[in-house]
C-alpha cells in the first residue's frame, strides 16, 4: 500500500479521518459512491470540503493512487468529484487510480480551491 506523505491524517480538531496507518490484511475496504443528502451535518460538509482541499494541493489534475486514502472519506466523494483514473477501476485495490473532476468539484466545493483555506 503506498503511503501518501505530507497529506493530512485527518481534519485537525475532530476525529474525521483522512488516511489510515496500516493495510488490511483483508484487503482494501472497496469504495462505493455514496449519496450526499441534504440534511448532513455542516461538520460532515467540513470533512468533505478540507478532504478535497488536501487532494487538490497533493495531486491538482495529476492522476493518483488510492494508497492509504481513507475509502469511506473517499467514498463521500466518488463518481463525482473524485473518479476512477483507469478502465477496468478495481474499487477493492489500494493502487486504483483516481483523479479530481475538477469541473464537478469546483462547482461542488468552491471553496476547496481556495489555497486560504487549505490544512499545513
Amino acid at each position: 500500500m503506498h503511503k501518501h506523505r505530507g497529506f493530512p491524517s485527518r481534519l485537525p480538531g475532530t476525529d474525521y479521518q483522512f488516511t489510515i496507518r496500516r493495510e488490511n490484511p483483508r484487503g482494501a475496504t472497496p469504495l462505493k459512491a455514496r449519496a450526499r443528502y441534504k440534511d448532513r451535518s455542516p461538520a460532515d460538509t467540513t470533512a468533505d470540503v478540507n478532504f478535497l482541499a488536501c487532494l487538490v494541493q497533493h495531486f491538482g489534475d495529476e492522476p493518483f493512487m488510492r494508497g492509504n486514502l481513507d475509502a469511506g472519506r473517499l467514498s463521500w466523494l466518488l463518481d463525482r468529484e473524485v473518479v476512477a483514473a483507469e478502465d477496468p477501476f478495481d474499487p477493492a485495490s489500494y493502487d486504483a487510480l483516481l483523479r479530481i473532476n475538477r469541473p464537478v468539484a469546483e462547482k461542488s466545493f468552491p471553496d476547496a480551491f481556495d489555497e486560504s483555506q487549505w490544512i499545513d
